[in-house]
């Protein structure tokens, strides 16, 4: 096996450097936990930023990936393969009322791009209204939805009609008029540090976008598919979009993206549109078949609630903790004194725990949906010890 100091020489050598890796190289996973090339056990409560939701190797999910592999992996969209039409009737189903079309992308901020590029289809010229803390990804038309001057000022300039305004139901419904094509919101925003917007808020837009004829996109990247306990984070709020995007969770650890539209731009794309080679490839569609079998139980989202309200009160009694946010198993907690960075570091190498900073402050948990009890208990007690 390589070295990890070789794969760091390689990365300097031959890797853009666009990633602050930590010096760890792991190679196996199973359920929550990982192990690295020594053969050291890490508990994973980042879950690749929420991509592996149902903890590595979930043997549904890699049953189905193998069975596909060995008959079909890529035939392309100028073909039918059953995977693919077979997910979006799920998703479409599962969300928005039913009734919806999907568009398959490989990535959040792909399906975030199609999703804008309907709105503009249906509204042409239409401007596109964003909230302040959002994320919706880095490609030019959600990066440009994206307002953190950090992300946008390196790649300036950006796509033109975008305006970004506080998080708070007066400055979105303010912001909306006859010429919006579309609100775009993450229900919970992740990578801001886990803000959920109230529903005052959502229900604001919601009303705007009706009152002009603009689209409301949720933005469920991150925050869907059970992360918060129910399948969709917008059933909290009772406020249904027209258009939704999910990605990270649905593949099981593969590239795959979504957007599911409701039935009033379900047809707003024509054929030659929109594209993308790979997207909707049978092996990612069937993992993600896979994963909707998991994360659709009732049971498990139960249990997602009850575990996220047991982690965020052992989170709020740590010493120094002055803030815990989030909802089910989507939470962060802010720090008195800052330090989030080094705790992550310091976590990683003494305690054997993989978690992530979202700012100077700001400690994220994205474990698996699958976790138990003890799992709860071993990481605040690691995180005590750290503190």
């Amino acid at each position: 096996m390589t070295s990890l100091a070789a794969l760091q020489a390689l990365e300097r050598a031959h890797v853009v450097p666009a990633y602050a890796r930590q010096p760890v190289q792991f190679v196996r996973g199973e359920g929550a936990r990982l192990w690295d090339a020594d053969g050291v056990e890490y508990l994973d409560f980042q879950t690749g930023l929420a991509v592996t939701s149902l903890g590595h190797s979930h043997p549904a999910v890699v049953a189905a990936i193998q069975q596909q592999a060995a008959q079909l992996v890529h035939v392309g969209n100028l073909f039918y393969s059953e995977p693919g039409m077979r997910l979006a009737e799920r998703l479409a189903r599962s969300a928005l009322g039913g009734g919806g079309k999907v568009h398959f992308a490989n990535s959040g901020t792909e399906a975030n791009e199609a999703a804008l590029k309907v709105a503009r289809k249906a509204k042409p010229q239409g401007t596109i209204v964003s909230v302040h803390r959002g994320f919706h990804g880095r490609t030019y038309g959600s990066l440009s939805a994206t307002p953190q001057e950090a992300k946008q000022a390196p790649f300036a300039p950006l796509v033109p009609g975008f305006v970004a305004v506080a998080p708070t139901a007066a400055a979105v419904a303010g912001a909306v008029d006859a010429q919006t094509a579309a609100v775009i919101l993450e229900p919970v925003q992740g990578e801001s540090g886990v803000w959920v917007l109230d529903d005052e808020l959502l229900q604001a837009a919601r009303a705007a976008c009706d009152e002009h004829g603009a689209a409301l996109i949720f933005d469920e990247v991150q925050c869907g598919l059970g992360r918060t306990g129910t399948l969709w984070a917008y059933e909290d709020s009772g406020v249904v979009p027209d258009l939704m995007t999910t990605a990270k969770a649905l593949g099981g650890g593969l590239p795959i993206g979504a957007l599911i539209c409701s039935p009033r731009y379900a047809d707003v794309f024509a054929a030659g549109d929109h594209g993308s080679t790979f997207a909707g490839g049978p092996v990612p569609c069937a993992a993600a078949l896979a994963v909707l079998d998991v994360v659709e139980d009732p049971a498990l989202l139960a249990r997602v609630r009850a575990l996220g309200e047991r982690l965020a009160e052992g989170l709020a009694a740590l010493p120094g903790v002055v803030d815990v946010r989030g909802r089910g198993l989507m939470l962060a907690c802010d720090f008195a004194d800052g330090g989030a960075p080094e705790l992550v570091r310091r976590a990683l190498t003494e305690q054997r725990l993989v978690v992530n900073a979202t700012g100077p402050a700001t400690l994220r948990l994205l474990p698996p949906l699958t976790i138990g009890d003890e799992h709860v208990d071993d990481v605040l007690q690691r995180l005590r010890a750290l503190l």
